[in-house]
């Protein structure tokens, strides 16, 4: 009876094996589909800068992609653990790959919302630069007129 045990064990064990790996999977196809459109990210119609910017800011937007990977992480992590996968590399290395991106795509988004609030600021100073200049040169006009 034992015996028979065990192989039913084994059996569940290979099937929650099977089901874990498509969890996983579904969750990177899932992460994948959720990434910004490479279009949005490049074509990007806009009146000056700042809307570039702002455009490009929500363009970048990773969504519910961050949450799908860490989905396919955890799940990963725990069939990993419980030695559930035939070959776990080839997922490991998918999961690497896709956070990569995620990374990348947030470490721009950061960026451009740098920049969002630097932009507007550089031009505020070089108007007032400009204004000094101006003031300036036509004080030293009425200095030459006097």
């Amino acid at each position: 009876m034992s015996n028979q045990s065990t192989l039913a064990d084994d059996d569940l064990f290979g099937e929650a094996a099977a089901e874990m790996r498509e969890e996983v999977e579904g969750h990177l196809d899932d992460a994948r589909a959720a990434l910004p459109d490479a279009d949005a990210v490049w074509d990007v119609e806009a009146d000056n800068v700042l809307g570039v910017l702002n455009t490009l800011r929500s363009a970048l937007d990773v969504g519910d992609a961050a949450e799908h990977l860490r989905q396919a992480k955890k799940t990963f992590i725990v069939g990993q653990r419980a030695d559930a996968f035939d070959d776990p590399e080839d997922l490991k290395a998918e999961i690497e790959e896709l956070e990569g991106l995620v990374t990348s795509i947030e470490d721009a988004e950061d960026l451009a919302g740098d920049l969002t609030g630097t932009v507007p600021e550089i031009r505020s100073l070089l108007q007032e630069a400009a204004n000094a200049a101006d003031g300036g040169a036509a004080e030293a006009d009425g200095d030459a007129e006097a």
